[in-house]
C-alpha cells in the first residue's frame, strides 16, 4: 500500500491479494446460476486483470544446501512449505478462439517450521519466487485451458550458524531461470476468475563463498514445483468485436458465501531519547522508523443450517520499532505478526462453527469479516473449533480492540496482563463454547499453548482456559457492556524466584541460562474487568482492568502482570465527518515484585529487559485521528507518549508518532 487514493475497483482486489483460493469452491459450493453459453458462444478473456493466489511448493536446493523446512500445516513441510502472492497479466483472445497472453507473479513462502530443524552450521532458505510467463489458451465456453512458460527468478539466502544455533552473519543471492507449466481458468461471473495451476521452476544455480566462517562453498539450485488455486478479475471489459462473445452476469448475491479482505501499512517512529544504558532487549536510544504490513482475505462458507467454515489467509511483512522489543505496552498491534525482511504466508485462521439456536426471538446478523449474513435466535449455544486469536471471542470491545482501526498499544486494545495462548503471530488453535442470551452471555475456551516463552510452536501438552461472563445493559438508554473474565494457563515456563535463588548460589551463571534450565510446567492465573459504555450517539468510554499472579515467566503475550487502561472515543459526527473517528487512551503496566527482581538482576522477558532496573510503573498515553478517505480507505495519525518504558525510570520518555493506512471491503 502507499498513501494514494485505492479506487473503488481496486479495493475488490484484496480478497485476491490475500490468496482467496476457497473463494472459487465456495462459489461453486452456494449453487451459482453460472451455466456455460452454448459451444458457439463463449466468454471473451480478453484484458488486464490482476489477482491473487495460494498453494503449496516443494522441490529442492541441491545437495549439501541444508534447507530451512518451512511450514505446510495440513501438508509436509517442504522448501517453500504454503505459499502465497499475486499476478497480473493481459489476454488477447483471437476470433478462431485461441487466446494469446502475459502474466506475471510472485509468490512468497511459509515461515519456518521450528520442530523440523536440525543443527547445521548453515541454513539455505527461498525467500520469494516469481514468474514472467507467455501463456496461450483455447476458450471453451466459459472454460480456458491453457500452456505457460517463461522466464523464473528467486531470492535465497544463507544464515550463518554458530555451535548454539544462532544467526551470526547472512548472504543473500538473486537467481533467474525458467518456468513451465499449465493451468485451467473458468468464470465465476461479471468480470471475476478462478485458476487452477502447476508450475515448474529452476531457478538457476548460484555459489555462495563461506570461506570466512570457515566453510566449504556452496552451491544453491533451487528446483520448484508449485500447485496454485486463486482468483483473477478483469479491470476493464473489452468485448472482442468481431465475435459473439457473451458477457456473464455479475456474481449474485448469496448469503451461503462471503469473501472479505484487508490491508493495513503502518510506520512508525521515535526521536532520540534519554538512554543511559541499554542492553539486548531494550528500545534504542538512537532514534528509530520501522513499518509493518498485512494483507489479508475473510472467506466464509454456509455449510448447511447453523454450520459455517471459515478461512483466512494472511501475508505479513516487517518489523516493530526496536525489533518488536523495549516496551512492555508495545506501540503497534501488528508487529507481532511481522519480524520478516519479505513477506511470509500463513494459514492465519481456519476454523469451523456450529449455532444451536433455542428459539424464540431472532436477530439480523449482516454481513462481515467471519461472520456470514442471515437471522440468528438470540438465545443460542455456538461452539467454535479450529485455529483463531483468542482476542476474536474474548475481552472484547467496541472502542479499544483492533489496531488496524483504533487504538495501537497493546496495553489500551488488550487487557495487558492476560497472557493469553498464542504462537508467534498471535493465534492458537483451541474451541470456545458460548452461551448467548438477550442480555447476557456465557463462553469459555480451551486452547493450546507454546511449547516455551514466545514460541511459534503449540501444543496440547499442557493448555490454557478461560472462562467469560458478559454483561449487557442500558443507563439512561444508553447501552453498555461489562465483561468479566478468569484464566489460567499451564506451560513450560521458569519461576522468577526460584531463578534469582539459583542465581544467588551460582553467581558466575547468567540469570538468563539460569531461567531456560529451570523451565517446567507451571500455571500462570488471574483475571480482567473490561468495560465499555456510550455517553451518547457517537460517543463512548472504555476502561480496562487486569492482574495475573506475576510468579512464572509470561508465555505468550506481553511483560504485564497487572494493568489498568481507558479512554473515550469520539465519531466525527459532531464536526461533519461521521466516518472519522478521534480517540484518547491511557494505560498503566506494572510488575510483580518477583518479576521486576528478575529483570534488575539482568533478566530479559519476551520483549524487554535493560539488563538492569530502577523500577517504576510504565505510563502509556495515546490519541489518535482515523480520518476517512473514502468508505473503505482509512489514514489514521497516532501519537504515544510513554514514560518509564520497559519499567525503567532511568529512561525515556519515549515519543512516539504513527501513521496508518487501512482499506477493506
Amino acid at each position: 500500500m502507499t498513501g494514494r487514493r485505492v479506487p473503488d475497483l481496486t479495493n475488490c482486489l484484496l480478497a485476491g491479494a490475500a490468496m482467496a483460493a476457497l473463494s472459487v469452491g465456495m462459489a461453486h459450493g452456494a449453487n451459482m446460476p453460472l451455466k456455460a453459453p452454448r459451444f458457439e458462444q463463449y466468454m471473451d478473456w480478453s484484458g488486464v486483470y490482476v489477482g491473487g493466489h495460494s498453494g503449496y511448493g516443494w522441490g529442492g536446493f541441491g545437495p549439501g544446501t541444508s534447507p530451512l523446512p518451512q511450514q505446510g500445516v495440513l501438508f509436509p513441510h517442504s522448501v517453500t512449505g504454503l505459499i502465497g502472492g499475486y499476478q497480473a497479466g493481459y489476454n488477447l483472445q483471437l476470433s478462431n478462439r485461441w487466446l494469446l497472453g502475459v502474466e506475471a507473479d510472485v509468490s512468497f513462502t511459509s515461515p519456518l517450521d521450528a520442530p523440523k530443524l536440525a543443527p547445521a552450521p548453515f541454513n539455505s532458505t527461498l525467500d520469494y519466487v516469481g514468474t514472467a510467463r507467455g501463456r496461450i489458451g483455447y476458450a471453451f465456453g466459459t472454460w480456458l485451458p491453457y500452456v505457460t512458460g517463461g522466464a523464473a527468478f528467486g531470492r535465497t539466502h544463507i544464515d550463518l550458524n554458530n555451535p548454539d544455533g544462532d544467526i551470526v552473519g547472512t548472504k543473500a543471492r538473486m537467481h533467474l531461470g525458467w518456468v513451465a507449466g499449465a493451468g485451467l481458468e473458468f468464470a465465476l461471473g461479471g468480470n471475476w476468475s478462478g485458476k487452477v495451476e502447476y508450475n515448474y521452476m529452476d531457478l538457476g544455480a548460484r555459489s555462495y563463498g563461506l570461506s570466512d566462517v570457515p566453510l566449504p562453498d556452496v552451491t544453491v539450485d533451487p528446483k520448484i514445483q508449485t500447485i496454485k488455486v486463486g482468483v483473477n478479475y478483469k479491470l476493464w471489459d473489452t468485448p472482442w468485436s468481431g465475435g459473439s462473445a457473451v458477457r456473464l452476469p455479475a456474481l449474485p448475491e448469496s448469503t451461503d458465501w462471503n469473501v472479505h479482505g484487508q490491508t493495513t501499512l503502518i510506520t512508525q517512529g521515535y526521536p532520540s531519547f534519554r538512554s543511559p544504558y541499554q542492553g539486548v532487549n531494550s528500545l534504542p536510544g538512537s532514534g528509530r522508523t520501522r513499518e509493518t504490513w498485512t494483507v489479508g482475505a475473510f472467506l466464509g462458507w454456509r455449510l448447511w443450517e447453523g454450520g459455517e467454515f471459515y478461512f483466512n489467509p494472511e501475508l505479513a511483512q516487517g518489523f516493530g520499532i526496536g525489533s518488536t522489543l523495549g516496551l512492555a505496552g508495545f506501540a503497534n498491534g501488528e508487529a507481532q505478526k511481522g519480524g520478516a525482511e519479505y513477506p511470509k504466508f500463513r494459514a492465519q485462521r481456519y476454523f469451523f462453527r456450529q449455532t444451536f439456536g433455542l428459539g424464540g426471538e431472532q436477530e439480523e446478523v449482516a454481513d462481515a469479516p467471519n461472520q456470514l449474513a442471515g437471522k440468528r435466535d438470540i438465545d443460542r449455544v455456538t461452539v467454535t473449533i479450529g485455529r483463531f486469536a483468542v482476542g476474536d471471542y474474548f475481552d472484547g470491545n467496541s472502542y479499544a480492540k483492533d489496531p488496524r482501526a483504533d487504538f495501537m498499544n497493546w496495553a489500551i486494545w488488550a487487557s495487558g496482563a492476560y497472557d493469553f495462548p498464542a504462537d508467534l503471530p498471535g493465534f492458537t488453535r483451541g474451541a470456545v463454547v458460548e452461551l448467548n442470551r438477550k442480555n447476557w452471555a456465557l463462553r469459555a475456551g480451551f486452547f493450546q499453548v507454546p511449547s516455551q516463552p514466545n514460541s511459534d510452536v503449540l501444543t496440547f501438552k499442557t493448555g490454557g482456559a478461560v472462562v467469560e461472563l458478559e454483561e449487557r445493559y442500558t443507563i439512561y438508554k444508553q447501552p453498555g457492556k461489562l465483561r468479566l473474565g478468569v484464566f489460567a494457563n499451564r506451560g513450560n515456563t521458569g519461576n522468577y524466584r526460584q531463578a534469582l535463588a539459583l542465581g544467588a548460589a551460582n553467581p558466575a551463571v547468567d540469570i538468563n541460562d539460569i531461567m531456560a534450565a529451570d523451565r517446567k510446567e507451571r500455571s500462570k492465573y488471574g483475571f480482567y474487568i473490561n468495560a465499555e459504555q456510550q455517553i451518547a450517539t457517537d460517543l463512548g468510554v472504555f476502561a480496562r482492568a487486569s492482574w495475573n499472579d506475576g510468579r512464572n515467566e509470561i508465555l505468550s503475550f506481553t511483560d504485564i502482570d497487572r494493568s489498568i487502561s481507558g479512554g473515550v472515543s469520539v465519531k466525527g459526527s459532531y464536526w461533519g465527518r461521521p466516518s472519522d473517528t478521534v480517540g484518547f487512551g491511557g494505560a498503566i503496566n506494572g510488575l510483580s515484585s518477583g518479576h521486576r527482581d528478575f529483570l534488575a538482576a539482568g533478566g530479559k522477558g519476551l520483549l524487554i529487559g535493560d539488563g538492569r532496573l530502577n523500577y517504576d510503573n510504565e505510563r502509556i498515553l495515546e490519541t489518535y485521528y482515523a480520518l476517512a478517505l473514502d468508505k473503505a480507505l482509512t489514514f489514521t495519525a497516532d501519537y504515544q507518549l510513554i514514560v518509564n518504558p520497559a519499567y525503567n525510570a532511568d529512561r525515556g520518555p519515549v515519543s512516539i508518532f504513527s501513521g496508518r493506512l487501512h482499506a477493506e471491503f
